[in-house]
């Protein structure tokens, strides 16, 4: 792994371990302030208004309701009297609440989404350590470990992988990567304009995200270009930005639905697997390759009010964090050149600590916005406790989130992260499903994973009205991102069209620690 003083120096081969022996960090040792009064400052900045209202609003009636019939005679001469004052205070007062109801952020509006699921190229575990040994590149210790990976993984026999990495010999290129990134991006995006319904030209912003794949013309343009979206379409192409680049990009379209109005927003996340499949020996390498599979989303997203009895969701909070300015953060998936000039990720013996710190930042801020008062109180309290009164021996309170969420998508990034998340904040194995599923069946899709875990929840008919569902995601640099959704409506699963409908009935699937392989 690269540190501060080398940042090109090769990582320690041989200490990337099967079961991470480097959990998460306890939450329970320590909470930085600041990120608590970060969320703290979201929560007051978007709800000091309604503070200051509420009680006004609760005075009136009640202040009303004692008025005799000489009170409004007098006040009625008292305005006619003061004509000039009264016309310029009404004016001001419908001023200001017309500024206030035209600078205030549109809502948004998940329409629906959509999953790419293949119809060919299914890549059962046997096959994959087949093409590996047939690739002539690897080790036989390197193909042991690599075996090893694969039966403790949790990925199951029905993962799907390029074409290209398939053949014998395998035959990886620039083509090649442009037909997977065309077949995933355009299987999605036609799903979901046929579930919808809406016109291509309709769509007024564009966001693409993929880390390792971004040819010229981009990945945005190539969408352009084939579905002939209208010339002042707002596009952008989002690269290296690692497994949370799709919970980015809602960020991002939200924002610019924010300020352009009554129009629709298409997000795309995808990652590509066919120019990205390492062929060398660095284990800290060799681990990427185990556990990504090929696997796409698109997202619709509308600010148009009319849309909302249609669409599905509405987007209550995006929470960003990035750890970067720290190295070890900055370095722990770290794409670069072997030895051998073979160009692979490497995932440091780091990051599940790195990304500890950076679920504990980002769910510190985002607490204060989600959490019930009482949750709110207890972790105040004994956070206060702790700060204030110096009493070492109290530990800070880790608040109860599922109080706050009816479902959680975790990103399915592999099996030791999806346990540490679940001991760490406490949530059952019904709670922990969607994202063990999804691992299982698709593997690791990257940033599209959150979707078909999402399509998990809605094809088991989890998801009713008002329901809150959190998604969080983690990714290169390093970050950890968090978007926050109320269900509209109920997710009727017999209306609906995703990859899990035709076997939704055979999960969930019983995991073993150790799947072996023949």
């Amino acid at each position: 792994m690269a540190n501060g003083n080398d940042q090109n120096r090769q990582p320690e081969t041989g200490k990337i371990s099967i079961e991470s022996k480097r959990p998460l960090p306890n939450f329970n040792q320590s909470v930085r302030l600041k990120y608590v009064k970060l969320g703290y400052h979201h929560l007051i900045s978007h709800a000091v208004v309604y503070l200051f209202l509420l009680p006004l609003l609760a005075l009136f009636p009640f202040h009303l309701s004692s008025l005799k019939t000489h009170d409004f005679l007098q006040l009625w001469d008292l305005l006619k009297s003061n004509s000039f004052s009264f016309i310029i205070c009404s004016t001001l007062i419908v001023f200001l609440a017309t500024l206030h109801f035209m600078t205030r952020p549109r809502k948004v509006y998940l329409v629906d989404f959509a999953c790419y699921k293949p119809e060919e190229v299914m890549c059962s575990k046997e096959m994959f350590m087949d093409r590996s040994r047939r690739a002539g590149t690897f080790t036989q210790e390197n193909l042991d470990f690599q075996k090893r990976i694969m039966e403790r993984s949790g990925l199951g026999q029905k993962t799907y992988f390029p074409e290209a990495l398939m053949r014998v010999p395998a035959s990886p290129s620039m083509a090649e990567a442009r037909k997977e990134a065309q077949m995933v991006m355009f299987g999605a995006i036609d799903d979901l304009l046929a579930k919808t319904g809406i016109r291509a030209k309709d769509i007024g912003i564009l966001v693409v995200n993929c880390s390792l794949f971004n040819p010229t013309p981009s990945l945005s343009a190539m969408v352009v270009n084939h579905y002939k979206l209208r010339g002042n379409i707002l596009s952008y192409n989002l690269g290296g930005m690692g497994c949370s680049a799709g919970l980015i990009s809602i960020d991002l379209a939200k924002q610019l639905l924010e300020v352009n109005k009554n129009t629709y927003a298409l997000v795309v996340s995808t990652e590509n697997i066919t120019l990205n499949w390492y062929f060398g020996n660095d284990r800290s390498m060799l681990v990427s390759n185990c556990i990504f599979r090929m696997g796409g989303a698109a997202i619709l997203l509308s600010n148009n009010p009319t849309h909302r009895r249609r669409s599905k969701y509405q987007l209550l909070h995006t929470v960003r964090t990035h750890t970067g300015s720290d190295e070890k953060s900055h370095t722990c998936v770290y794409q670069q050149e072997d030895e051998t000039r073979q160009i692979g990720v490497s995932l440091s013996k780091d990051l599940m600590s790195v990304a500890g710190e950076a679920l504990k930042t980002n769910i510190t801020t985002l607490g204060p916005l989600v959490l019930p008062t009482s949750e709110q109180l207890l972790f105040l309290l004994t956070l206060a406790a702790k700060k204030i009164l110096k009493m070492k021996n109290i530990k800070p309170y880790i608040p109860d989130f599922k109080l706050a969420f009816e479902h959680f998508c975790v990103h399915a990034g592999g099996r030791a992260v999806l346990d540490e998340v679940e001991k760490n904040l406490g949530l059952s194995e019904w709670h922990m499903e969607p994202s063990r599923m999804t691992l299982y069946r698709f593997g690791n899709t990257s940033s599209s994973s959150l979707w078909y875990e999402l399509a998990y929840c809605e094809a088991k008919g989890r998801i009713m009205k008002g329901d809150r569902v959190w998604q969080i995601a983690f990714g290169s640099g390093f970050k950890c991102n968090s978007a926050v959704w109320r269900a509209l409506k109920r997710v009727d699963p017999v209306r609906e069209k995703n990859p899990w409908m035709d076997e939704i009935d055979d999960f969930p699937v019983e995991v073993p620690r150790v799947a072996n392989i023949n």
